[in-house]
Order: structure tokens, then sequence, then C-alpha cells
């Protein structure tokens, strides 16, 4: 395709995006700065929206993740989900991302960048270690992508994650500091702990996706599931997102408009672990010929973290005023107008990245 063709295209795919999807990113900068705002300027709001709390998540964050998670959930074709997991390449790539590589960055950033900050460095390397399981549903279908392979690697991450989160602590906290003559530390958490997080933040709204389909194609039929329930459901998705961004925000606005510099310290290296797993996605599938769809997923399930889990840890072990603490909450910070910008690239790519199926 010639260039001239592939650029008069982009538009068209821009174009078929919703009003609310196409001006997301205003949507997203509006919720972040609204929320920041409402930290600084309701005292003890942050006492009242804590005050209720999930597996030591705030209930407001709680209700936002799960209206999020769950219209993408129910939009996913179930009976399909045997082509993703009989696709070998795909797997392997998104658990070598996503368990080799990601942590490894993350850490090598952390040292590399903030050699002289020992708590932000802890709770980014934290952050490298939880996987994404909620927000990185959002950014894959938006940009397009296969929303069946997406399920399957987030189930995939989650199983991962209840088991490997506090060995891989372990590991880049204390060993391999150990072995490098670097400063070692400690993280306190159990795969109980993780476990709850992934059955209440994955598991009800994949339980409710699933069953929505299934016995809302039974009452109605398909056609009727698919053109009439799902464009109903569609936009709660992003409601729920943008709730959560406010709320995320309220709550930590005091620290992160308090501490500018530092915000700015621990954004570096978050800048680019996220361009280099999402370009190395990107490569990865190029290289495999997974398709665009499936290449999109593997970048945005390789990029995306769970800050939510890594938020609670930080808290649980260091406390809620930590410099790990802080690290975790400037995650999302960076991450959400990060990503949504990836989005936008990878529209913009659908039609000149096209990689031939093996």
């Amino acid at each position: 395709m010639s260039t001239a063709a592939a650029t008069s295209d982009q538009p068209a795919v821009v174009g078929k995006l919703s009003t609310l999807d196409r001006f997301l990113p205003v949507w997203i900068g509006v919720a972040m700065v609204a929320g920041l705002l409402l930290g600084r300027l309701i005292p003890g709001l942050d006492d009242v929206v804590s005050a209720v709390e999930i597996d030591g998540i705030s209930l407001p964050i709680a209700i936002g993740l799960l209206i999020m998670m769950y219209p993408v959930l129910a939009k996913v074709r179930y009976d399909r989900l045997d082509t993703v997991t009989g696709d070998r390449k795909l797997l392997i790539g998104s658990l070598a991302l996503n368990w080799v590589l990601g942590p490894a960055l993350m850490f090598a950033l952390a040292w590399l960048m903030l050699p002289d900050l020992p708590e932000y460095r802890t709770g980014l390397i934290i952050v490298g270690l939880a996987r994404c399981i909620a927000m990185v549903i959002i950014w894959n279908d938006l940009a397009c992508g296969d929303r069946e392979a997406a399920a399957v690697l987030v189930a995939i991450n989650s199983v991962f994650q209840v088991f490997m989160f506090a060995i891989l602590g372990w590991f880049y906290l204390s060993v391999l500091p150990g072995w490098l003559g670097l400063e070692q530390t400690t993280i306190d958490t159990s795969p109980w702990q993780i476990a709850k997080s992934v059955l209440i933040f994955l598991g009800i709204p994949l339980l409710a996706g699933f069953l929505t389909r299934r016995y809302g194609e039974k009452a109605k039929g398909r056609r009727w599931y698919e053109e009439k329930f799902l464009p109903r459901i569609g936009p709660w998705a992003l409601y729920g997102l943008l709730f959560t961004i406010v709320i995320l925000f309220a709550l930590q606005g005091d620290q992160i408009t308090s501490k500018p510099w530092d915000v700015v310290r621990i954004a570096l290296p978050l800048l680019v672990y996220f361009a280099v797993m999402w370009g190395g996605g990107y490569a990865l599938g190029a290289v495999m010929g997974l398709g665009y769809e499936r290449t999109t997923t593997l970048a945005f399930t390789a990029a995306g973290n769970n800050f939510e889990l890594a938020i609670a840890v930080a808290i649980a072990t260091y406390g809620v005023t930590s410099g790990q603490a802080l690290a975790g909450v400037v995650g999302p910070l960076i991450e959400v107008p990060v990503l949504v910008a990836l989005v936008y690239v990878s529209l913009a790519l659908r039609k000149r990245f096209t990689p031939t199926p093996a």
C-alpha cells in the first residue's frame, strides 16, 4: 500500500469511532484534572472515599473497575476461545513479554534511573511485577484488537499473578540485588491476597459477561444480543473508566501535586517502559506473523500493568504515605494518557501494518 493511500485511510478508521471514543483523550484529561482538583479542594474527601474498601481497594474504585470491565467481557465470543488457546505462538510470546521481559526491564530501568531514590525504585519494581488484568481490556477493545485473545491472555496473567507475584518480588527485590551487590529489600504479600484481587476484579465481571452472553443469546438470539444489547451497554465501559480515574486521582491528588519533581522522576522510567513493552509486543507479533488484531492484543497486554494490585501491595507493606505507594499512584497518571495515545497509533497502523498470518 502506498503512503498516500495509507494516510487517506487513517481518518476513515478514526472516523468510525463514536464521539465518546474519538474524544477519549479529552475526557480522560478532564477526569484526571477533576480528580486532582477534588482531592485538593475538598478536605477529607480521601477519608470518605476510602472509608469502605474491598480487598484493600476503595469501594468506589472497585465499583468503577467492575463497571468498566463488564461490557467488554460481555462482548467476548466465548465459543471462539479455543482458537486462541491453540495459538502457541501468541501464548508463548505473551508469557515471555509479561513474565520475563516486563519485570526484568522495570528492574533495570528503576535501578538505572532512580539509583538515589530507593522507595520509588522499589515501588516501580512492584509495578513491573503486577501484570494488567483490568484497563488493558479497554485499550485493546478501542484499538480493535482480538477481544477473545485479550480475554485468554488476561486470564493467563491472572493465574500467573497468583503464583508468581510474591516469588518474583522476592527475586527482584532481594535475591537479584544481592547477587549484583545492590541494596536489598523485601515484599510482604501472599498468594491468597493476590488471588482475592483477581477473583474480585476479573472473576466477577468475567462470570457476569459469560452468563450475559450465554443466556442473552439463548433468550433473544445472537443477532439481538450483538445489534441491540451490546450497543446499549458498551458506553458503560468508558463511563466506568472515567469514574475510576476521577476517584483514583482524587484519592492521591495531594501526593501528586505536592511532589511534582518526584512525579517527574518516577514518570521517566515508566515512559521508557511503556514504549519498549508496547513496541516490543508489536515487533514480536510482526516477526511471528500474528496479524493486526492479535499483534495489537499482544502489545497492549504486555504494556499494561495492574496498578490497583501494585498500589494495594505497596500500601499494605510500606504504608499509605510511603514513596513505594506514590510510585504506584504515579503509574496510572502516566499509563492512561500514554496507552490512550498508543490506541490511536494502533488505529493509524491498522492499514499500514498488516502482518500476514502464519
